[in-house]
């Protein structure tokens, strides 16, 4: 057993051409702390709603229409940044959206976007891709801060009272459904099947 271990000690210090395995191992591991504490402090940087909103595209468009939404200013003083919404808080779907927003970074490249006008051509399209991630994660973001096991159906309108019955838990409707528009302006629907 000994034999075995002075074995693998006199491996880790034999040099490698010109350093030993165990500094290149060591080294390696050093470089990968630093590697990855630079991506993740990076990827949270991203996370911001100050970052969100250093492009003029989403500050003159989506962010002031935010501002007028209860999900900005209310009684309670809490407050849904871009982020808590269009960013998933699990770290490996969060990976994966930010792989998918890459292609914003494209359009921001080319201008896709870069005017009122533009915006509001591809707004139903950007509003769809939205609302099909939202429906495929059974609306996750907007559940990490409403639980329906939290709220108080006897103080909501019978209506919602009702649908949220019904409806939340059941797999056949997600809050993306029914509460489209509640931070942003609906684009034009006129020409959308199915919508009332």
């Amino acid at each position: 057993m000994i034999a075995k271990i002075v074995a693998y000690w006199q491996l880790l210090n034999r040099p490698a051409r010109h350093l030993s395995l165990a500094l290149l191992t060591t080294g390696g591991f050093f470089a990968g702390v630093i590697f990855w504490g630079g991506f993740n402090t990076a990827l949270e940087l991203t996370n911001t709603e100050t970052f969100c909103i250093s492009c003029h595209e989403m500050r003159e468009n989506v962010f002031v229409e935010l501002k007028e939404t209860i999900h900005y200013t209310n009684r309670s003083g809490v407050r849904a940044t871009c982020p808590d919404c269009h960013v998933p808080h699990n770290w490996t779907d969060k990976i994966a959206r930010k792989m998918a927003a890459s292609k914003e970074v494209w359009g921001k490249l080319f201008g896709t976007i870069s005017t009122r006008e533009k915006f509001q051509s591809k707004r139903l399209e950007l509003a769809q891709n939205e609302w099909a991630r939202f429906k495929a994660n059974d609306s996750l973001e907007c559940r990490n801060c409403h639980a329906f096991e939290s709220m108080d159906i006897t103080l909501q309108s019978p209506r919602a009272a009702d649908n949220h019955t019904r409806l939340l838990g059941t797999g056949e409707k997600t809050c993306i459904d029914c509460h489209k528009g509640i931070a942003h302006q609906l684009p034009d629907m006129s020409n959308v099947e199915g919508w009332h």
